[in-house]
């Protein structure tokens, strides 16, 4: 039986009730191909804030990671969230103030990492490692730091190196092609 984890929001956030609606996890696992069969995301023990707001602070502590959180990188996160995770403009501009409250409270990458891991499927791990690194890509600069972390998320939420490259390699290959078409 797998053990819910409890995410603490702050007392009277407008913006966390914008967060939870199933309505989109079952959005986001009909992106992933998994149908939207709320029963079986239950099964895997992660709730909608949880699976979304994971997701989100890992985007924004990819972007923060070198101090410096930028309108391009702000716009990549936003623009993941709005058309990989399917959310309307205003959920998913509630999705990152909320993920960046969490992100500033949490020291630890584990808790997102493991809510991630043990709540994803490989495949979707994959991907989040994808929209991980387009972050990273967005300033057009990746540091030390940053390809550190990567590494780092990728096994704490156990993606193969092999996979991450492949997923780090489609990433940017995207983003060049977005770049050379205006």
């Amino acid at each position: 039986m797998h053990h819910r984890p409890k995410i603490n929001f702050p007392h009277d956030c407008d913006i966390c009730l914008l967060v939870i609606p199933r309505l989109m996890l079952e959005r986001f696992k009909s992106f992933l191909g998994e149908g939207n069969s709320v029963a079986a995301a239950e099964e895997r023990a992660h709730t909608p804030d949880e699976f979304h707001l994971a997701a989100a602070a890992l985007l924004v502590h990819a972007a923060t990671i070198d101090s410096v959180f930028d309108r391009k990188e702000r716009d990549r996160i936003e623009w993941l969230c709005e058309h990989r995770f399917k959310l309307e403009h205003e959920e998913a501009h509630a999705l990152i103030e909320a993920a960046e409250l969490e992100a500033g409270e949490s020291v630890q990458l584990l808790r997102f990492t493991r809510t991630i891991k043990d709540g994803f499927s490989y495949d979707e791990r994959i991907h989040l490692m994808e929209m991980l690194w387009e972050v990273v890509y967005a300033d057009e600069v990746v540091e030390a730091h940053e390809a550190m972390l990567m590494r780092r998320i990728a096994g704490l939420i156990y993606v193969e190196d092999r996979d991450s490259g492949i997923a780090k390699s489609r990433a940017r290959a995207r983003l060049e092609n977005k770049s050379s078409a205006k």
